[in-house]
């Protein structure tokens, strides 16, 4: 599973589209993120990437969770958002 890094300046847009290619391609994706910015850019893309797959019939179930993942040898604690399609 293909797992998008989400930061405060991402665009949210951006990253919808790569979202929804990567939910084409290989079924779901995870995206990660850490902080409140980043947090709403993901939330927002995801919101977004609904519109985006909608046409095809396809909608979007989103499930975070909290992860630590290991940044410059200090641990942090992130949200992971794995998407997927409704089944």
């Amino acid at each position: 599973m293909e797992t998008l890094k989400v930061s405060g300046k991402s665009d949210p847009k951006a990253v919808a589209g790569a979202i929804s290619a990567v939910i084409r391609d290989e079924g779901k994706v995870e995206l990660q993120a850490i902080g409140a910015g980043a947090i709403n850019q993901t939330v927002k893309a995801i919101a977004i990437s609904r519109g985006y797959v909608a046409p095809i019939g396809m909608d979007l179930v989103m499930v975070p969770e909290f992860i630590e993942i290991e940044i410059d040898d200090e641990v942090r604690t992130a949200i992971k958002f794995t998407v997927s399609p409704r089944r």
